[in-house]
């Protein structure tokens, strides 16, 4: 009887040493994965954070790739804005300085008919005289107004016959003028700002044929 009680407690031992064994082999099993899993998971992370540096490092070369290209753009077109404004102001400038032109071209021939005046009551010595004067005088204030308008004669008479500011009517043989002078002048010709107006209409001088 002794010997079962005593085979009792050995067996009893026996099966939780049993029970001990089992649950250590499956806490080692569980703990297994959770091990790998921490490896694979270093792995992946590693991966990952790889991968997004190099989006980043390829986004910020795209935006200063873009960058530039803007900076370029903004160059061309603040060259362009500023190349636009100097052709604005160089042509208000041009229509403030030309804007009378149409009126000084229609008041060139009373300018005309007075010299005419003035030039045929000259050569006589009557009561004309008077009439003379009043005309002269109306001729000086339309010079000086027209001078005040940039508007200037232009010499012909002596000079060497220039298409950009003579019209020749006719040509004439002299051997007291070089070939190609101006000789006479049948109208004045006029500038305005150096931009011709009217051209001079002018006899140019020819050679003497033998």
């Amino acid at each position: 009887m002794n010997d079962m009680s005593k085979s009792r407690p050995e067996a009893d031992a026996v099966k939780i040493k049993t029970y001990e064994d089992h649950s250590e082999g499956t806490d080692s099993e569980e703990k297994a994965p959770d091990d790998a899993e921490k490896k694979s998971g270093k792995k992946s992370g590693k991966k990952i954070s790889r991968k997004a540096g190099n989006e980043i490092a390829a986004k910020l070369a795209a935006a200063e790739k873009e960058a530039g290209e803007n900076y370029d753009r903004f160059l061309r077109i603040s060259a362009e804005f500023e190349n636009y404004k100097k052709r604005k102001d160089r042509e208000a400038s041009d229509f403030r300085k030309y804007a009378n032109e149409a009126l000084v071209k229609e008041l060139l021939p009373v300018f005309d008919n007075l010299e005419r005046a003035v030039e045929t009551a000259a050569d006589h010595d009557d009561a004309g005289n008077r009439i003379l004067e009043g005309v002269d005088m109306t001729l000086k204030e339309i010079s000086r107004a027209l001078e005040k308008f940039a508007v200037k004669a232009v010499d012909a008479v002596g000079h060497q016959f220039d298409p950009a500011y003579h019209q020749a009517v006719m040509q004439e043989e002299t051997e007291e003028h070089p070939e190609n002078t101006v000789i006479k002048e049948l109208q004045k010709g006029y500038t305005i700002h150096n931009r011709l107006l009217r051209p001079s209409m002018v006899v140019v001088a020819k050679a003497v044929s033998g």
